[in-house]
């Protein structure tokens, strides 16, 4: 057995000379300064996710998702996320819908018409195009009438809301739209939304999206493992922000 030579620290001894006593062994933990962390004002970029999506088109054979690529630079031209507090930059509109197609296409997704659909789910919300005059195939057509939400004259918000899920939800390429969207928008929702915004968010997304996942598990086997993993991504964020609210 070695021998601890007289004065030579023990290990317990090693391990408390490394933190002051106070620290109870733990590291000191610097003073919270609101530059600690570096907040993103963007996931990814717009440009590089523009490329790849171009090249994956291109090399995959998939016409309408290229003509989409170029449609929502036209259409999306001059349009901006909304900035928060900390990250104020000015993010290009089109990185929410380039951000998704690339999600997609990660998650195994080749449809032509869906990655097109994915791209441009905002047109018609956002860019005041009717989707008759959106130049796609008719299956574009409807994924994107589809999870584009109008409160119809004589109606109530809530009653449009219920009635547009429950039109989702009898489309499985429209309910993968609608989910990979709500992933984006939870993922970036604390740097913008206020506190309020950000409740009912969380409640709109428990109520109405996350049952859009279970549609697709029964009812779309081809899709199980993509809602799956959004479903596993949404949960996990909104987890996330509802502790952090009730800080």
């Amino acid at each position: 057995m070695t021998k601890i030579r007289e004065g030579s620290p023990n290990k317990n001894d090693r391990e408390k000379e490394q933190f002051p006593p106070e620290t109870n062994g733990c590291p000191r933990r610097s003073e919270e300064r609101e530059d600690d962390l570096n907040i993103r004002a963007r996931l990814f970029r717009e440009d590089n996710m523009y490329f790849r999506m171009q090249d994956f088109a291109l090399a995959e054979g998939l016409p309408e998702t290229c003509r989409a690529l170029r449609y929502i630079s036209e259409r999306h031209a001059g349009q901006f996320r909304r900035s928060g507090k900390y990250a104020p930059e000015k993010v290009p509109y089109i990185n929410h819908p380039l951000l998704m197609a690339c999600q997609a296409h990660a998650f195994g997704i080749r449809d032509d018409s869906l990655l097109a659909a994915i791209l441009l789910h905002d047109v018609v919300e956002d860019t005041g195009v009717e989707t008759a005059n959106i130049p796609f195939g008719s299956e574009v057509k409807e994924i994107v009438r589809l999870v584009s939400f109008r409160v119809p004259d004589g109606e109530t918000w809530e009653q449009a809301k219920k009635e547009y899920y429950e039109r989702i939800a009898k489309n499985g390429k429209a309910c993968v739209v609608k989910i990979i969207d709500r992933c984006n928008n939870v993922s970036t929702m604390a740097g913008s939304f206020t506190r309020r915004r950000m409740i009912e968010y969380i409640q709109e997304t428990e109520n109405y999206v996350l049952p859009l996942t279970e549609i697709l598990k029964n009812n779309y086997p081809e899709y199980g493992d993509l809602a799956f993993l959004v479903k596993y991504q949404i949960i996990s964020l909104l987890e996330t922000v509802k502790n952090l609210i009730h800080e």
